[in-house]
């Protein structure tokens, strides 16, 4: 994915990677989070389905930290 000035972004704590699922426009893909890393995606809104299975619509601003296989969007 390309981050670009104001981008949505993704941070692992787990000790496992995790995979987001992105949405943008017609492009579907599977993100890989490895283990205690940063992200950044999603630079014009998308729709991403979290680890656990949730839905989410980001705008391209939101802070995501995933903790024990949850995501936390702020």
């Amino acid at each position: 994915m390309v981050a670009g000035a104001t981008a949505a972004s993704v941070t692992n704590q787990d000790q496992q990677s995790q995979i987001l699922i992105v949405t943008e426009g017609s492009d579907k893909i599977e993100m890989v989070v490895d283990a205690g890393a940063t992200v950044s995606f999603c630079p014009a809104g998308c729709f991403v389905t979290m680890p656990s299975g949730d839905r989410e619509t980001l705008g391209g601003t939101e802070t995501i930290t995933i903790i024990n296989g949850a995501a936390v969007i702020k």
